[in-house]
């Protein structure tokens, strides 16, 4: 192992893997730190690539922006990591009134909305898989990541290239002098804390006002085979034989444990959206690293410029990740800014 990089990336999730690709493309040396006993939110994902969110399903924030560039970055890390990961998908999400099917019909014929809309129906098209008496909207240009299969692919790269350092990183073993940030006996222009929820433990970036939230996932198995992604209040998802089921939002337990209440508040969703009988196979919980206004964060420490973040990826961090790690490799390559709605300097007022 060499002693002098460009940069050192503390973490191998979806920040740390993202913009060690980045990276990679810019001819730029670096190494990553990351703790084989750590926990990651990222592996336990589940890998959800949705464009329209929320009870009252609204385009998700920028996502004629988002979605164009992720399905390029992770085709792209497909043939770098010679590994199959990422894969397209039609989400039906079933309309809960007439008036829902309606409103939707108006919103068809809006611009934006129009790259990300397959079809709409205006009664049952489900098979009966779920419930849908009123019908519901077929949604283009989503699918999921299997996120560890990435993860698995980006690590596996990392080790061939001598890139990749398998310990847990100890912020009291950093030397800041002038010439270089140096790291036990590794120098570095910059160090980038790609660290999830150990992020707010950081002394280097406290002014983040971070908001873990814990989510928890359920592995399914159905006698039917499903061929699209259904989502509404819960999403089921055919992935690797089983079908993924989530998912929850905690601010309160931040524990990595799943609990009875958690599978509770799922199976409840997921028995109103299902006609079909399931089996549980499975159950996993994860902490999601998200910050006060649901943004992600990057730039430099108050403390010293050449210590940076990247973190508060949050519940969407498959759709974020490429983008943002992309805005982040700009900035510290080439010096072009960041967008100002996740610049870290919002929170030093």
């Amino acid at each position: 192992m060499k002693q002098e990089y460009d940069y050192i990336i503390v973490g191998q999730g979806l920040a740390g893997s993202c913009l060690a690709l980045q990276l990679a493309r810019r001819g730029k040396s670096f190494l990553v730190y990351s703790d084989p006993k750590g926990k990651s939110a990222s592996r336990v994902a589940g890998g959800l690539i949705n464009p329209v969110t929320g009870r009252k399903m609204v385009l998700t924030w920028r996502a004629n922006e988002l979605f164009p560039y992720l399905h390029k970055f992770y085709r792209e890390a497909e043939k770098t990591l010679n590994s199959k990961f990422f894969f397209e998908m039609p989400i039906y999400r079933p309309f809960v009134s007439i008036e829902e099917q309606n409103e939707w019909q108006g919103k068809s014929t809006e611009e934006h909305f129009a790259p990300f809309l397959k079809k709409i129906f205006s009664k049952e098209e489900a098979e009966n898989i779920v419930e849908d008496p009123f019908g519901g909207l077929l949604l283009d240009k989503s699918g999921y990541l299997d996120t560890e299969a990435f993860l698995e692919g980006v690590q596996k790269w990392l080790l061939a290239g001598g890139h990749l350092v398998e310990q847990k990183f100890a912020l009291d073993s950093i030397n800041l002098n002038e010439e270089a940030v140096v790291y036990r006996s590794v120098k570095a222009n910059r160090i980038i804390f790609c660290d999830g929820v150990k992020g707010s433990e950081n002394p280097y970036f406290k002014e983040i006002k971070y908001r873990p939230v814990k989510g928890e996932v359920l592995k399914v198995e159905i006698k039917e085979q499903l061929n699209k992604i259904y989502n509404r209040g819960v999403f089921v998802m055919p992935r690797n034989g089983l079908n993924t089921v989530g998912s929850n939002y905690d601010h309160n337990d931040l524990s990595w444990e799943p609990t009875e209440k958690g599978m509770e508040e799922i199976e409840s969703k997921l028995k109103a959206l299902l006609k079909v009988p399931y089996v549980v196979k499975e159950h996993k919980a994860g902490v999601r690293p998200s910050v006060a206004d649901r943004r992600p964060v990057l730039g430099p420490s108050k403390l010293d410029e050449r210590l940076v973040a990247f973190n508060g990826l949050g519940t969407k961090g498959v759709s974020l990740a490429p983008f943002f790690s992309e805005q982040l490799a700009n900035w510290l390559c080439d010096g072009i800014e960041p967008d100002k709605e996740v610049r870290i300097e919002r929170f030093f007022n």
